[in-house]
């Protein structure tokens, strides 16, 4: 099965790249695949704090994907799968797509504010001709209804 990988965080642009990947998972018979990546900064202190910093920052992820997946659930019907990873997002997101065979379609959300973000220039902008999968760039200023009709 073909997975439609989405990275999670807590930007606005975040909700347009779920609504368009789990819809078009749904209209091709795919899956919709939820990665959340913690940076490994937030934990260089004390062995204790650090650890307890790191537990603290996957209940936040595991509670930001129930969050998005209970609408996607009711709005769509499919039952995404969640993945956290440590790291940089960048690397994090390429070793996701390399260690998992079923990711077909990388969806990333585009800011508007102050750019489209890291991820989206970097992925799209310096590797995209080396990605190994299609990706698509959901525009952040796309209301709910629109990225719904692209689907």
């Amino acid at each position: 099965m073909r997975k439609f990988l989405v990275v999670v965080d807590e930007t606005p642009e975040c909700m347009n790249a779920i609504r368009f990947a789990a819809r078009r998972a749904k209209k091709t018979g795919g899956g919709l695949q939820m990665l959340f990546v913690i940076r490994p900064e937030e934990f260089q202190h004390w062995l204790g704090v650090g650890d307890l910093m790191r537990h603290e920052a996957r209940e936040a992820a595991e509670k930001r994907f129930h969050e998005v997946a209970g609408p996607v659930q009711e709005n769509v019907g499919i039952v995404p799968e969640f993945v956290i990873r440590e790291g940089e997002a960048v690397e994090q997101v390429l070793a996701q797509i390399k260690e998992d065979p079923e990711v077909g379609v990388l969806v990333l959300g585009a800011g508007v504010d102050n750019g489209p973000g890291p991820l989206v220039s970097y992925l799209v902008g310096k590797m995209a001709g080396a990605m190994p999968v299609p990706v698509t760039v959901v525009p952040g200023a796309l209301s709910r209804e629109q990225v719904i009709a692209l689907c």
